[in-house]
């Protein structure tokens, strides 16, 4: 599928608010990235596209990175080392069944809103807002592509 096509397919609106609600209950970072080009491992191109988004550059190295191919039907989520360090690659595992099954089925919007959601969960377990601090958004809320 084509990049253009996908797009057209989310619903950004519902994203960005997905994004930001989850957001509002930890001190992590989620962002969306909608990949035009074909990847074979998608792992690996989630990985590389963490580092050029900056995402590695977050406070507490809290940010998860939902990655989407769409061009080789792959996707990826990818957190940093402090996320990564609680919760190992198991949970990565199951965030992406959960969204295989709305993907497979065309459902896109469904799939990722199932993906920050299950992600905004864990962050907020295990990094909650602190009380009396004031948190930054320190990454965009909007689905980036390339």
């Amino acid at each position: 599928m084509r990049l253009r096509s996908f797009l057209e397919r989310v619903d950004h609106d519902q994203i960005v608010s997905a994004i930001a609600a989850a957001e509002a209950r930890s001190r992590g970072e989620i962002r969306v990235h909608a990949s035009n080009r074909a990847v074979n491992d998608a792992q690996k191109a989630a990985t590389a596209q963490f580092e050029a988004l900056g995402m590695a550059g977050t406070a507490e190295r809290l940010a998860v990175l939902i990655y989407v191919a769409p061009l080789s039907r792959n996707f990826a989520i990818v957190g940093d080392s402090g996320v990564h360090a609680r919760c190992g690659s198991q949970f990565w595992t199951q965030v992406a069944a959960a969204m295989e099954q709305d993907f497979r089925a065309g459902n896109y919007t469904a799939g990722l809103l199932k993906g920050i959601e299950r992600a905004g969960a864990l962050l907020a377990e295990h990094f909650p807002r602190l009380e009396g601090v004031s948190d930054r958004n320190e990454l965009p809320d909007t689905v980036s592509e390339d």
